[in-house]
């Protein structure tokens, strides 16, 4: 049984929200996690640009200040995504970092895309799972020493929940490596879009792609490697967004299976702003559940368990079924244990503000 170690967000005199998310990680044991020189990856949500429900950069600011004293080297980092927004590419993604606070002065470590300037910048990972064999991850994330994932709790529209194995599996994939996840197709033209610029064909490793007055995809010689909707800049190289939602929750299992692969690792969850929808949307809905604490813990599948478990205590229902009627978050987690990255049964233990110890629930 795996320990989660938990923490509401009430505060005394000195011992604030900031101090309490130190005290966390030191009873999670980040200090048997995190050795003298190691270069280690905070892996966080840096937010779209008009969603206010990420986590705020000061909370990072202790994260890396405690592994700084600790003798390693922190950075903070997230890959590209695949839709068209402000994180597509490294330069939109670092000036919204920058507008939702996420500086190297504020964090206090460098900030870095951890799939570089177009989102191909990976390394592959074998696995050899029921539905991924090779994970394509952003390359900054997989050759870390260690890895401390700070997560945002909330909905998501095609997985129930965005919990801490969504930040790892599709948060730290490349592009290729979401495309993977998100459909079973392979990319599709938009001829509209397309200005005939010649990028996709210049990249193309196979050479399935043509460029005349407007691209196409020869599908035998395709291999649905996504380095065409890296390259493309105008929205005309597109996946299709095809998985079903069960399938995607266990290729994001797998894909988590493998960013942690011989990798030092600890997980903080925020159970708090827990809006309907991914922090990928330009805006943020109203919460559905009331803010609940902040947990951790070294077990990513006991961790998302008892995050799910202490909103649905809160509210007296699920708010994520609610919001999002037939689509289920069990399969993510129940496919997560089966493939051996952790067990959904847990022992919650409460962290006192007064001493810092821990009060066993």
């Amino acid at each position: 049984m795996s320990t989660v170690y938990f923490t509401d967000l009430t505060a005394v005199p000195g011992i604030g929200l900031m101090k309490k998310v130190e005290m966390l990680l030191k009873e999670t044991g980040i200090t048997k996690i995190v050795e003298k020189d190691d270069l280690v990856a905070i892996k966080i949500h840096f937010g779209e640009y008009g969603n206010l429900a990420y986590i705020r950069p000061n909370y990072v600011r202790v994260v890396t200040d405690l592994i700084k004293g600790l003798g390693a080297k922190p950075f903070v980092t997230d890959a590209n995504t695949l839709y068209k927004g402000s994180r597509s590419n490294a330069v939109d993604h670092l000036q919204t970092a920058t507008l939702n606070g996420f500086t190297p002065e504020v964090v206090g470590a460098p900030i870095i895309i951890a799939d570089g300037l177009r989102g191909s910048d990976e390394i592959e990972v074998e696995i050899d799972g029921e539905y991924v064999k090779k994970a394509k991850i952003g390359s900054a994330i997989a050759l870390s020493d260690a890895l401390v994932v700070m997560t945002h709790f909330k909905g998501h529209e095609q997985t129930g929940f965005g919990g801490t194995l969504k930040n790892i599996g599709m948060g730290s994939a490349a592009r290729a490596g979401k495309l993977e996840q998100h459909s079973t197709s392979k990319p599709v033209v938009m001829a509209e879009n397309c200005v005939a610029c010649g990028m996709c064909e210049k990249y193309c490793p196979t050479g399935a792609v043509k460029v005349n007055e407007h691209a196409v995809i020869n599908y035998d010689a395709c291999i649905g490697c996504g380095q065409c909707v890296a390259m493309c800049n105008y929205g005309a190289m597109v996946p299709e967004w095809n998985a079903s939602s069960e399938l995607l929750s266990k290729k994001i299992a797998e894909y988590s299976k493998a960013v942690l692969k011989d990798k030092k690792a600890i997980f903080l969850s925020f159970i708090t702003q827990v809006s309907p929808d991914c922090d990928c949307w330009p805006m943020n809905k109203p919460p559905v559940a009331p803010d609940v604490g902040i947990a951790a813990s070294r077990d990513p599948v006991a961790l998302d368990q008892a995050c799910v478990d202490l909103v649905i205590n809160a509210t007296g229902e699920d708010p994520f079924l609610k919001a999002h009627p037939g689509v289920s978050w069990k399969e993510q987690l129940e496919h997560a244990e089966k493939i051996g990255l952790g067990s959904r049964k847990y022992e919650l233990k409460r962290v006192a503000i007064n001493l810092g110890l821990n009060l066993q629930n």
